[in-house]
């Protein structure tokens, strides 16, 4: 019933994804990159996930870290394996993960298990390594997934070994094409990630029952979910051109959104069309209206809001103080307004996410905004994850200035 996934380039974020669509109890981190799911791997909705990047299969789990037994044992395993696979060439990669071995250490694995596979008469190719893990598009381009492939993934746990294979792999290609062959773009409002988006949907959803999820996994990768399993609205107040909806609605759910430019709902509606028309979904009028969302009343009570809120001026270079303290002030104040008015018009128990800005003033360390300490004054819970602190659910890269902190929350 176990299955292991690898997580993505910040994994306490797709952490926290999975604890909120199946619960603390269900998982197990596994070192820094990877979990131990303990669920029906047929109701792990491995494409709706935005944090993970790679599905595997646990094979086993070996005593042992040492890599020289490590291989004694894939020496022995795999010539029986290629034996199982169908006729054609055998196609084999390898990934590490924590465990400490070099690239020319591992190559020199693949060679020795390609040498045992041939003398089964069995022709094999390996998949040079260009770091320890393969990433998405090597796993993708060498088919590593399909009938003649076979992608073994090495996880440090503790003093053990877990070995599994790869089973799927995050569909880079459609988040590409999702993120820049939209008609309507505009680089000066930022750009969210479809990947984060699907976090942030995540976040604000929580568990879905276990009849949903059957029904979602049923449907071949790729292919949109209809609407009505779920039968639920996600609302982005802040929309954009649209990204968290146009992953909303490709996740089974219904949307409805605001922003306060004209411009930009006018974005928002070409994409979904656009969208709609890739996917083959119904084309709808989907609830879009130009609002300012400190005051705007909201013709769609949502089950979840899920937005990238206000985050202020891009900086290019780090600010100096007053003018940081002036920014965090000009949002803080924004962001409160939002949540007072729109705490008018949801019932308790609403959940939300919201990426709100942070301000990275030193490697790693960061400038919060000063709501966040209050969120109880203002009616509001912040859920916290068991596996993961408050303070890691940040989205940021190494050089940037202006992060997002994603904070989950609950209408009292």
């Amino acid at each position: 019933m176990q299955s292991l996934l690898v997580l993505g380039r910040q994994p306490a974020l797709g952490l926290a994804e999975l604890e909120s669509l199946y619960g603390a109890a269900a998982l197990r981190p596994v070192g820094k990159q990877a979990v131990v799911v303990d669920i029906d791997p047929c109701l792990l909705a491995f494409d709706r996930l935005g944090g993970a990047t790679k599905f595997c299969k646990i094979l086993t789990t070996l005593d042992t870290t040492h890599w020289g037994q490590i291989e004694k044992f894939l020496v022995g395993v795999a010539p029986g394996h290629s034996q199982t696979m169908p006729e054609g060439k055998m196609l084999l990669g390898l990934s590490v993960v924590g465990l400490d071995i070099g690239l020319r250490q591992l190559e020199a694995t693949g060679l020795t298990i390609k040498k045992a596979v041939r003398k089964t008469g069995r022709s094999v190719r390996l998949v040079p390594n260009k770091a320890p893990e393969l990433n998405s598009a090597q796993v993708i381009h060498n088919k590593l997934t399909g009938p003649n492939g076979w992608e073994l993934v090495f996880i440090r746990d503790g003093n053990k070994t877990i070995v599994a294979q790869t089973v799927k792999v995050q569909d880079i290609e459609s988040y590409t094409r999702r993120d820049r062959e939209r008609p309507k773009r505009d680089t000066k409002v930022g750009m969210l990630p479809p990947k984060l988006a699907q976090i942030l949907i995540n976040l604000a959803v929580g568990r879905l029952p276990e009849d949903k999820l059957s029904s979602i996994c049923e449907i071949p990768a790729g292919q949109p979910i209809p609407r009505p399993i779920l039968g639920q609205t996600v609302l982005d107040p802040f929309c954009g051109t649209g990204v968290v909806l146009q992953e909303a609605l490709l996740m089974g759910y219904d949307v409805a959104g605001t922003d306060l430019e004209p411009r930009m709902v006018e974005y928002t509606a070409k994409n979904l069309e656009w969208l709609s028309d890739m996917y083959g979904l119904e084309h709808k009028d989907y609830p879009l209206e130009v609002g300012d969302a400190t005051s705007h009343k909201w013709s769609v009570i949502p089950d979840f809001v899920a937005t990238e809120t206000y985050l202020g001026r891009p900086f290019t270079e780090k600010p100096g103080p007053e003018i940081l303290a002036q920014t965090a002030m000009e949002c803080n104040l924004i962001i409160k307004k939002f949540l007072n008015n729109i705490g008018q018009q949801v019932p308790s128990g609403t959940r939300f996410c919201l990426a709100v800005p942070a301000w990275q003033t030193r490697p790693n360390q960061f400038k919060h905004l000063p709501l966040i300490d209050s969120l109880s004054d203002m009616g509001y819970n912040r859920m916290s994850f068991e596996h993961i602190a408050d303070e890691d659910l940040i989205y940021y890269r190494a050089d940037q200035i202006v992060a997002r902190e994603l904070i989950v929350i609950t209408k009292r």
